[in-house]
């Protein structure tokens, strides 16, 4: 429910693009909301991202929005002073800082509005992955940078964020294990598998991604699954989507009785959170899967090629020795993995055993 004009502080938080970049921001969000109860947030996105803020604060409130409505400057001031007659924001987190919330950012300010964006570390990134006289250090993780965004606003983050499962209600500083209630209810994936038994392993696979750079060779991941299909205790979910994904993920599975196509289902983003609470494990790309995973609680082996987690953008709550990557003198090439290979062979990605993933992956 709206609040009357004057009576607790509204917060609006912006962040579009992909998937993965709003899966790493809920932790934060769902902190923040948490240590502010007497503030309303707002968070703006894109229609489809909305279903991944399962179990949302109390006074959170998703903002979906079509953004193909809004178009350039006079888009984003009808969007700026939409928002603020409807939701008297009062305060603006810019979590995206391009050239769109910029504008929005300039067009709330003109009515009042103070904001505060998030420092992306633009030059620091340019810096770690030019091609000559790279400066091969950690930058500060995308997590923190989104945590301090809200720390310079004057808001105050608790730390109790463990799953998006989590009951809000039974939440202590105490607990850093997840308890059986942090699980997703069965119900969301019963049209993919029953019920986890007590002696079944469950591993989840995402073998694919937006950029070529960040793909494992799909023949080499097949000696992955097999290794682990050949296991009589073990279920593997492949996770995909479209034709062409559903097609490669058969191939993987070889017509193996325990691997599950997830191309081929339906689940929606809810139905695949759920299935990755009930999991032992997963192995992912540098992709938005990981911090899918991430808001689980799963443990991911992620594979690095053309990226390096040193960019900030590694798993947040993910193991980093739980990261498989070569040491390569042209490593990283681009932050997002979508340059092409300077040595024309993507040896970052190939050069990695399945040996060496079977092994991470079992080491407990």
């Amino acid at each position: 429910m709206l609040r009357s004009k004057g009576s607790e502080e509204n917060v609006l938080i912006a962040r579009f693009s992909a998937l993965g970049d709003i899966a790493m921001t809920i932790p934060s969000v769902y902190n923040a909301c948490r240590a502010n109860p007497g503030r309303h947030f707002f968070f703006l996105t894109r229609q489809h991202p909305s279903a991944l803020f399962i179990n949302a604060p109390h006074n959170l409130t998703v903002v979906s929005v079509d953004l193909s409505k809004y178009k350039g400057p006079a888009g984003m001031a009808r969007l700026a002073t939409e928002l603020h007659q409807r939701y008297h924001i009062d305060l603006f987190i810019d979590l995206h800082d391009v050239l769109r919330t910029q504008l929005l950012r300039f067009f709330l300010l003109l009515k009042g509005v103070a904001s505060y964006k998030i420092n992306k570390g633009r030059r620091e990134k340019k810096r770690l992955t030019r091609r000559k006289n790279k400066h091969l250090l950690p930058l500060t993780p995308t997590a923190e940078r989104y945590d301090d965004t809200f720390r310079r606003a004057g808001l105050p983050l608790d730390s109790s964020f463990r799953s998006i499962f989590d009951s809000e209600s039974e939440k202590s500083e105490l607990s850093h294990t997840p308890s059986q209630s942090e699980k997703g209810d069965p119900k969301e994936f019963a049209a993919v598998t029953p019920p986890k038994k007590e002696d079944e392993y469950w591993l989840a696979i995402a073998p694919f991604a937006k950029h070529k750079g960040k793909i494992y060779p799909l023949d080499q991941l097949k000696k992955v699954v097999d290794h682990f299909a050949a296991k009589p205790e073990a279920r593997i979910f492949i996770f995909g989507f479209g034709k062409e994904e559903e097609a490669e993920i058969e191939r993987l599975g070889g017509g193996a009785q325990n691997v599950v196509n997830m191309a081929k289902v339906r689940i929606g983003i809810p139905g695949e959170l759920a299935l990755l609470s009930h999991c032992d494990a997963m192995l992912s790309m540098d992709s938005f899967n990981m911090h899918l995973a991430s808001l689980t609680g799963l443990r991911t082996v992620s594979i690095w090629g053309a990226t390096h987690p040193y960019t900030g953008f590694m798993g947040r709550g993910q193991n980093p020795e739980d990261a498989l990557q070569l040491d390569m003198t042209c490593r990283p090439c681009s932050v997002f993995g979508d340059k092409p290979c300077l040595r024309g062979d993507y040896h970052c990605l190939s050069g990695i055993s399945p040996r060496a993933i079977i092994e991470k992956l079992e080491k407990k």
